[in-house]
């Protein structure tokens, strides 16, 4: 039952429980498996944060993974991103050994899965585990396993700081990370 509604500037329809498709619309986004042990971890790129490489350098720490490779689209001011991620990751005390580079120049998650996957073919492996935000789960595990049928591709979810599935419509940035990933989401339904 509806008890109250809140439109908020977007559109979207607010309050958590009063609303309850916030949370279905939200949650949908999120399609995440749990950690196994793999080959290898890949870190997608578009996470200024670190959260997904540190959930990364994570499962490496607890056996999951033997190395992570860390996907770096260049144009952070002349640098690739994994040349940025990976200092971050050793700042914050895993060691370096973990993490692979993976420079290339993929502006979108289907440009980065295709460039990506000629590297994790070419290195042999064959059960892989993609560690990315929460909010882009569904949307890139649909995308390498769509490219990758031959591989076992499992999705592990990265906490984000604006998102969670129950809560993204509190804050302008989660209410915005929505958005974006529904417009993405759309858009690979209909082949865009």
């Amino acid at each position: 039952m509806v008890r109250c509604i809140h439109i908020d500037r977007a559109g979207i329809a607010c309050r958590g429980s009063a609303y309850p498709d916030s949370e279905r619309t939200g949650g949908y986004l999120v399609q995440a498996d749990s950690p196994q042990k793999a080959d290898a971890a890949l870190v997608l790129a578009g996470d200024g944060w670190g959260n997904r490489i540190l959930a990364a350098a994570e499962l490496a720490r607890d056996g999951y993974v033997p190395k992570v490779l860390v996907s770096g689209p260049d144009g952070a001011y002349g640098n690739h991103e994994c040349d940025l991620a990976i200092p971050f990751a050793v700042k914050h005390g895993y060691p370096a050994s973990y993490f692979v580079h993976v420079e290339h120049e993929g502006r979108s998650t289907l440009a980065e899965a295709k460039v990506v996957l000629i590297e994790i073919r070419r290195m042999g492996i064959k059960r892989l585990l993609v560690v990315t935000s929460n909010f882009h789960t569904r949307r890139s595990g649909f995308i390498f396993r769509k490219l990758a049928p031959d591989l076992t591709i499992l999705v592990v979810a990265a906490p984000d700081k604006n998102f969670t599935p129950d809560g993204w419509w509190h804050n302008r940035e989660g209410q915005k990370t929505f958005l974006l990933e529904w417009q993405k989401t759309l858009a690979n339904w209909f082949g865009v």
